[in-house]
């Protein structure tokens, strides 16, 4: 390249004469090193590892200055105002930032899924244009980074005296994203919004035959029944013009901590997996779905036992409610829990799910070993009881150790979900192992026909 022969051709504007001539290049030796040099360091600039390494480098300096921006201004406030003005803004981002890391975690099981050999795509009945865990990590990725901006900009605005901009954060962001999510163009990855919104549709009405897709979905939303709960105060907030205004710490305002739609979103979730259980029933007369029903059952007096709280005595609550809120409370927590064991895993292939293909550091810490076993099962429990406890009425206000909790729940949810679903793919693939009572899709009469099923969906249009 350098030092050698160039060729020039007739016809270039450039020559001052026509015809062809040969141009020497009179590079010396340091012009050559200068010239590889910049090549050199062009070419590092251009690879993977440093362009991933700057993304990383860019997204930790937007949050951290997000958090001190965040910081900054809701000190600047005073005292008397601060904890009410950071509880208002907790409820209308923490659903938000709850629901974006559920999606963080969906990614790591998706991952894990693709390292271990698990055929999710088959078991989802999705196309080959569903989403991978890089593609579900990059929607992780932007909407922690709306969600920290528009809260960073509410609380930035509020506390400089802009309270009617500020007001409008909150709301521009919701009717965003759900504008996202309906918006009827191929952009957003429109197959997977729009399986998903199908899949709603179905846990919302079920009048069909219920799949593996719509039951697990439903089984996550019991998890979030407080962010669908946080999200409807929000909502209900906005849609009555109570955004940064003085309604907002009102617990007897129609949206404040006391409103009687508070127990009725939460109880939500469990019905709908309830009338899933008895379609389900009606489809296959597998005595099991009755069982399942009633362990969803078990949740609505735990909620409403404690929704009284706020609407009678409080000793007459205390000496006549409280026994019956407690055994409620007792009885959905160990019906979830041995249910977890017995049904929804299979404890002879518990650790197979981290058998991966191509070894790592995290498969050798997980696969095979025993205290899997008992870290599972353990945290499965108490972190059953924590969130009985917490569909009560007497967390309400505490709204730091609210989301811890549903937090923790989440991450039980994501730890479920390693466990039924390979199950459920330890089973299809071998159906000798597989009684009909211990069918894994609970909707078939024989896991054969499931596989038939399975087969047939292989090809559709999913996520």
């Amino acid at each position: 390249m350098f030092g050698g022969v160039l060729s020039m051709p007739v016809n270039n504007p450039h020559l001052r004469k026509s015809g062809s001539r040969h141009i020497v290049t009179n590079l010396g030796d340091n012009d050559l090193k200068t010239a590889s040099m910049l090549l050199s360091t062009y070419a590092k600039f251009q690879t993977p590892i440093f362009l991933r390494s700057l993304k990383v480098a860019l997204y930790i300096g937007g949050l951290y200055v997000c958090g001190k921006i965040g910081l900054e201004s809701v000190m600047k406030m005073g005292v008397d105002t601060r904890e009410l003005f950071f509880y208002e803004t907790f409820l209308y981002y923490n659903p938000l930032l709850l629901i974006t890391l559920m999606v963080w975690l969906w990614g790591v099981n998706l991952w894990v899924f693709s390292r271990s050999g698990v055929d999710y795509a088959a078991i989802f009945y999705l196309g080959p244009d569903h989403l991978s865990h890089k593609e579900i990590w990059k929607c992780a990725r932007w909407m922690t980074i709306i969600i920290l901006t528009s809260m960073t900009a509410y609380l930035y605005l509020y506390s400089h005296g802009d309270v009617k901009l500020a007001a409008s954060q909150p709301v521009v962001l919701y009717f965003s994203a759900v504008i996202i999510l309906i918006i009827p163009f191929d952009i957003f990855y429109m197959p997977s919004r729009y399986c998903l919104l199908w899949t709603f549709w179905r846990i919302l009405f079920p009048v069909q035959a219920v799949t593996f897709s719509d039951f697990f979905l439903a089984d996550i939303l019991t998890s979030m029944s407080k962010v669908l709960s946080d999200l409807e105060r929000s909502v209900c907030r906005m849609v009555h013009r109570q955004v940064a205004t003085v309604a907002w710490f009102e617990a007897d305002s129609v949206c404040g901590s006391h409103s009687a739609a508070i127990p009725l979103v939460l109880v939500l979730p469990y019905l709908f997996r309830l009338f899933q259980c008895i379609r389900q029933y009606k489809d296959s007369k597998d005595i099991a779905n009755i069982y399942n029903a009633g362990k969803y059952l078990t949740a609505v007096p735990v909620i409403f036992l404690s929704a009284l709280k706020y609407f009678i005595d409080p000793d007459t609550w205390m000496y006549s409610i409280q026994p019956a809120w407690i055994l409620a409370g007792l009885a959905n927590t160990f019906f979830s829990f041995f249910w977890d064991i017995l049904r929804d895993w299979d404890l002879s292939v518990f650790t197979r799910i981290f058998k991966f293909s191509r070894p790592n550091l995290f498969s050798h810490l997980l696969y095979g070993r025993r205290w899997v076993y008992v870290w599972v099962i353990g945290s499965n429990l108490v972190l059953r009881w924590t969130w009985t406890y917490k569909l009560s009425a007497h967390l309400r206000n505490n709204y730091i150790t609210v989301f811890i909790i549903t937090a923790l729940e989440i991450y039980r949810r994501f730890q479920w979900a390693f466990f039924r679903i390979e199950n459920v793919w330890y089973k299809i693939n071998n159906p000798k192992h597989t009684s009909h009572q211990s069918n894994p899709l609970s909707l078939q009469n024989d896991i054969n026909s499931e596989q038939e099923k399975l087969l047939a969906h292989s090809h559709s249009p999913g996520v």
